[in-house]
């Protein structure tokens, strides 16, 4: 078992090491197994887990108890149980599988996209039924509530096959040439498919209409990419109901929201390789995208890499375990790759001891593979006189070059090189005479932008180089050489303001200091126009002009700040004048504001009361309360305080209990001279 570490995340390769053939005895096994430690230290986690030749694609039933690959030569389709360790069972097929899809828990259903525009069927015995598309096909999906397989190709239709009636249906017209993946949203089963001119069509299946286009060609162009034609939809993945993840064949990933026609961001991988297999890792937010060289790990929000994995050989599909950190991958090779990943997630269950084992690894932490091993090229094979090893054990070729053991490379090279003391005494003398020329004025092209700026970075590198080998600790690197920095240097808009307050604050000196540079640009300008090779010392003071110099200047910052201040003072006076003069040449007229219905004016009187009441303290305000008599504090018989409070009415709130009251007046005399007159009326009645 490998492991490396990228960025702090530590990877398990469990398919590393040498694998035994099958016709070896169990004696001859255990014998090389004592004999090589690399056997013995190898994990075998499924036994016989690859194909004869090369695998393609690669995925886990849903149950997460079957992992089913396909490859060749000839063509078959593999099927492993994690429960046994072990292969469960091996079909052969007719011709190489495309795509596969398993449409049950386990592997009672599978469904075979294969090159010869075929479409094959098995059920849990085998083999069960088969049938062709009209054109080539390259990719498809189960849309499940309708039970139809849509084909996307090497055509502009998307074919239709409903597994319940068992029939074709009438297939979806596009716009496309061909098409190369396809997906179906697990949420609201919208359909989409990624087509050869860079573009994404969405359908929704239950009118059978297109729903909506994204042009991911022009959106996967941005001013750090450099691609060769016009770009492809390679890989199609859905993220829960809104997010969707494309990739493209000129090797970009590009993260969209459905409500939106632009890409919430754009993930290079910088090989120019297509994009093979995309997937989502909720735990972590993470994307899971790889192409045929490397798997990059990266955060879906912010697209910072999280890490990385380039295998020995090609990729040619990914598939992640669910709800685990383990990864497989399909390759150009024999062996299937299993790899392991703590931070993503604990291990399946059906391998619970790698939780166990990785821990002890952590807490044994041992050297790693290449510590005892020298990397050299061909050509250093050949200086020390040891071409003629090449293609025996004692060196292991590793791309451009060989391992070999750190120990035979040491013996080499003494016997090739027995003057390595004179060698090593000569470089020590160059670096003591470039020690010495360093403190000459050196002619250094500078950049257009920030001259002086950079002619201080120059400097100051100049001291802490002097000052980190006396201490004997490593040079810091240089802001001139930074990328990062570049545009400072070359950008006008970053030219520094020398005449902005700021500036003149932060550095009461720079009038001094920049007149000294001012005076080595001038000098290095002249050099660099007479076009002199040979660097010399500039006509100038002396020395002990130079050192006494800098000691009036740091006698006199007091002095500089001081002057500054008064020059800022002055400025501002005259700021202000100016801008006296203009508000007495500006009529001011009245502005008038209308109140909304309901709403009341306050003053500002009122609005500093409150901020007044608000600073004093909790006790003040009771008092101040109890004054007013909004509040009533009193004794109880137990011993505790009661207070009740009584909450202050706004003003509307009072205007309406006063016309509830003028409403209750007005009735109350109607009441009684009602009453008053029927009893008139009824006095007239009796006198009659």
């Amino acid at each position: 078992m490998q492991v490396s570490s990228l960025n702090e995340v530590k990877i398990y390769s469990l398919s590393a090491g040498r694998s035994l053939p099958e016709w070896l005895s169990d004696r001859k096994k255990r014998a090389l197994q004592k004999k090589d430690v690399d056997i013995r230290r190898r994990i075998e986690l499924i036994q016989d887990f690859e194909m004869p030749t090369i695998s393609t694609k690669i995925k886990v039933s849903r149950d997460g108890q079957y992992i089913m690959a396909v490859g060749t030569y000839k063509p078959r389709v593999r099927c492993f149980d994690t429960y046994q360790l072990s292969q469960k069972f091996e079909r052969c097929l007719d011709s190489e599988v495309v795509t596969f899809e398993i449409l049950s828990d386990d592997y009672s259903k599978i469904v075979f996209l294969q090159c010869g525009r075929f479409v094959e069927f098995h059920s849990q015995h085998g083999h069960y039924y088969k049938t062709r598309i009209p054109k080539f096909g390259r990719d498809f999906s189960y849309h499940y509530p309708s039970c139809d397989l849509y084909f996307v190709g090497a055509s502009s239709e998307v074919y239709r096959l409903n597994l319940e009636q068992g029939r074709f249906l009438n297939s979806l017209q596009t716009e496309a040439s061909e098409s190369n993946a396809c997906d179906i949203n697990p949420v609201h089963f919208l359909f989409a498919m990624g087509t050869a001119e860079g573009k994404v069509e969405c359908w929704d299946p239950r009118t059978r209409n297109r729903v909506g286009l994204l042009d991911c060609a022009l959106s996967s162009v941005t001013a750090d990419t450099e691609i060769e034609g016009l770009p492809s939809i390679s890989a199609l993945k859905f993220d829960g109901a809104l997010n969707m993840a494309v990739g493209t064949s000129t090797g970009q990933v590009l993260l969209y929201d459905l409500r939106s026609s632009n890409p919430l961001i754009v993930k290079d991988h910088h090989y120019g390789l297509p994009i093979k297999s995309i997937q989502f890792q909720h735990q972590l937010d993470l994307i899971i995208s790889a192409d045929s060289r490397i798997i990059k790990m990266w955060n879906k929000y912010t697209g910072k890499i999280f890490t990385s994995m380039e295998p020995e050989h090609d990729i040619n599909d990914v598939c992640l375990y669910p709800n685990s950190g383990m990864l497989m991958t399909a390759n150009e090779a024999p062996k299937m790759n299993i790899y392991y990943i703590p931070v993503l997630g604990p291990a399946p269950k059906w391998c619970s001891f790698l939780d166990n084992l990785t821990e002890e690894l952590e807490e044994n932490p041992e050297s790693t593979v290449y510590d005892d091993y020298k990397f050299v090229t061909r050509k250093d094979l050949e200086n020390l006189g040891l071409a003629h090893l090449i293609g025996s054990s004692l060196l292991r070729a590793y791309m451009h070059g060989f391992f070999m053991d750190i120990r035979l490379y040491h013996k080499a090279k003494m016997m090739a090189n027995p003057f390595a003391y004179e060698e090593y005494r000569r470089e020590k003398i160059r670096q003591k005479i470039e020690e010495t020329r360093a403190q000459r004025v050196q002619l250094k092209k500078l950049p257009k932008v920030n001259k002086e700026l950079a002619l201080k970075l120059i400097e100051e590198e100049g001291e802490e180089q002097q000052f980190s080998k006396k201490r004997k600790q490593k040079n810091l690197p240089s802001l001139l050489k930074d990328d990062r920095f570049k545009v400072m240097f070359e950008n006008p808009d970053f030219q520094v303001d020398e005449q902005s307050e700021e500036f003149r604050l932060l550095n009461p000196l720079v009038s001094k200091i920049s007149e000294k540079r001012k005076r080595k640009l001038k000098i290095l300008e002249e050099l660099e126009a007479q076009g002199q090779e040979e660097e010399e010392e500039p006509e100038g003071k002396a020395s002990d002009a130079e050192s006494s110099e800098s000691s009036d200047d740091e006698k006199g910052w007091v002095e500089e700040v001081r002057k500054q201040r008064k020059l800022l003072r002055q400025e501002e006076k005259l700021k202000r004048q100016e801008r006296l003069k203009e508000d007495q040449q500006t009529l001011l007229k009245p502005q008038f504001f209308e109140i909304k219905e309901g709403e009341e004016f306050r003053s500002f009187k009122d609005s500093a009361k409150k901020q007044k009441l608000m600073k004093k303290t909790l006790e003040d305000r009771l008092k101040l309360e109890e004054k007013l008599g909004t509040l009533n504090v009193s004794d109880t018989t137990v011993g505790s305080k009661q207070a009740t409070f009584k909450l202050k009415k706004s003003e509307q709130q009072r205007k309406q209990q006063e016309a509830e009251k003028r409403h209750r007046q007005e009735r109350k005399t109607l009441r009684r001279s009602a009453s008053h007159l029927k009893s008139r009326r009824g006095r007239g009645r009796l006198f009659h």
